[in-house]
């Protein structure tokens, strides 16, 4: 480590594989990869649970149904609950016989969100109802977000 860089006044070192000669550089000489067009009849526009919408249909476990005047309908089935931890009211209790700030711990809230969001699609004649675990307060909006897309994309 205490031999100087032999390469620091930029001499012909370069990083990496030495290239053969008359070949063309890394990366470069190959040709472009086309690209597939945006929202073709096979690529997914959104997806909710196990329901994926397409350019033209909603692929399900079901079988595909028909995108065009598909009815969308969603139910939450989850819940909010708020309590006062266990730690909270030993803390209340213990600091209550010094001074009576130990009250203030009463205040600790634990939130916690059970429960799940259903979303249903029907359409052709077909139904399909899928569940979604709730995990906060806002799944449900990123949910009816997601479908209201759909219902968008569905008219």
């Amino acid at each position: 480590m205490n031999q100087p860089n032999p390469y620091q006044d930029g001499g012909d070192y370069q990083w990496g594989p030495a290239e053969p000669p008359g070949a063309p550089e890394y990366g470069h000489g190959f040709a472009p990869v086309p690209l597939a067009p945006l929202g073709g009849p096979g690529v997914p526009l959104l997806a909710v649970g196990d329901i994926v919408v397409l350019q033209d249909s909603i692929v399900t476990p079901n079988g595909t149904l028909p995108l065009k005047g598909a009815v969308w309908n969603v139910t939450d089935m989850s819940r909010t609950e708020e309590k006062i931890p266990t730690t909270g009211v030993v803390l209340a209790v213990v600091f209550a016989v010094f001074c009576l700030l130990g009250l203030l711990f009463l205040l600790m809230k634990e939130r916690r969100t059970t429960g799940y969001i259903q979303v249903g699609v029907s359409s052709g004649g077909r139904h399909h109802t899928t569940l979604i675990p709730a995990t906060g307060p806002d799944t449900l909006y990123w949910v009816m977000d997601r479908v209201n897309h759909a219902r968008s994309l569905s008219a």
